[in-house]
């Protein structure tokens, strides 16, 4: 009987040595994606990430200034034909800008070149894919300066002769 309880014994230590992580948490060894990020920011250099911060803050401040600006327009105004005149400028302004939006998914949707987007022309996004489709017809893309993968057979055609290279081959085979 006492062999029974060793037994039992070192069953129940080898159960509780094993442990789960609590749920949210990660094994030690799964670390894969922190080590996959690592190489991605190191390869940006430090002047291009700081020039795409400063444009983004100019573009921010650029904001801040805009909504500052409506802001006082919209609580300077005192009657209701001020109010709807403020509004419907800033509705003008947010048509534009969605405009603008719309032509250029569309344009790079069918691979125009930003200026030809500027061309495009529809009141809807149907109309203006098929004014896209009409325009891509019309762009020609670009074809690759050479498209042979590795050696030109035009290439030294005149140097080569096979009944030369074959009587060297048997002259060298003869000393």
């Amino acid at each position: 009987m006492p062999e029974q309880e060793t037994t039992e014994t070192t069953e129940s230590t080898t159960e509780e040595t094993v442990e789960t992580p609590p749920e949210g948490d990660k094994p030690e060894g799964d670390e894969t994606t922190s080590t996959e990020e690592k190489p991605t920011e190191e390869s940006v250099p430090a002047d291009v990430l700081r020039k795409k911060l400063t444009d983004a803050n100019a573009e921010a401040a650029n904001y801040r200034t805009k909504l500052r600006e409506t802001e006082a327009k919209l609580s300077s105004a005192k009657t209701v034909e001020e109010f709807e005149a403020a509004t419907a400028e800033l509705k003008g302004q947010i048509d534009s800008l969605e405009r603008t939006i719309l032509l250029n998914n569309v344009a790079a949707k069918y691979e125009l070149p930003p200026v030809l987007a500027k061309r495009l022309s529809g009141a809807t996004e149907e109309e203006l894919e098929a004014d896209a489709k009409e325009l891509q017809k019309l762009v020609a893309p670009e074809q690759p300066q050479s498209l042979s993968g590795g050696l030109d057979p035009d290439e030294d055609a005149d140097e080569f002769d096979p009944v030369k290279a074959a009587q060297a081959a048997r002259r060298s085979r003869r000393y």
